[in-house]
């Protein structure tokens, strides 16, 4: 018996379904599922990862129709695709229904935790909007959009 989710399970994300559809590829009970757990997560999660979410709720779907769909939103600029330093690839949305929900990354080198920084202060503003300015005038780049992750050790790594 094949158990399709319900359209409209991941009912609040219309916005993101239409924007997958605007690219010209069709929204299957799978793919939905997919987007769905990225949208309802607030971490980094591998294919794996949503394979585990999504299998329950779609039996049929794969691991490799997981990472197909996930290379095509990646393809698509609509989730991020980073690598943490830890052999697998993690995924997130690239903006929410509110639009861009712009970070940075924290990587703990011992214990691999991962903080999203986003209480930017003025002064780091204005130095990333500076740095932007400059490369894009001195390698005529139109820069559109950044990723930066650092890394060094967290509080309780450190105490260590």
């Amino acid at each position: 018996i094949r158990r399709h989710m319900p359209r409209g399970e991941c009912r609040g994300q219309g916005w993101l379904q239409g924007k997958f559809r605007g690219c010209g590829y069709r929204i299957t009970s799978g793919r939905e599922a997919i987007l769905d757990v990225l949208f309802k997560s607030d971490k980094h999660l591998s294919a794996e990862d949503i394979y585990m979410k999504v299998h329950p709720r779609c039996p049929t779907i794969g691991l490799t129709t997981v990472y197909r769909t996930l290379d095509v939103l990646a393809g698509l600029g609509l989730i991020f695709k980073f690598d943490f330093g830890d052999g697998r690839a993690r995924f997130e949305l690239a903006e929410g229904p509110k639009g861009a929900h712009h970070h940075h990354h924290l990587i703990c080198n011992n214990c691999k935790r991962i903080i999203d920084y986003t209480d930017f202060i003025d002064e780091e503003v204005e130095l990333l909007n500076q740095t932007e300015k400059g490369l894009t005038k001195k390698y005529d780049f139109k820069i559109t959009n950044h990723l930066i992750q650092f890394y060094g050790l967290c509080s309780d790594c450190a105490k260590k």
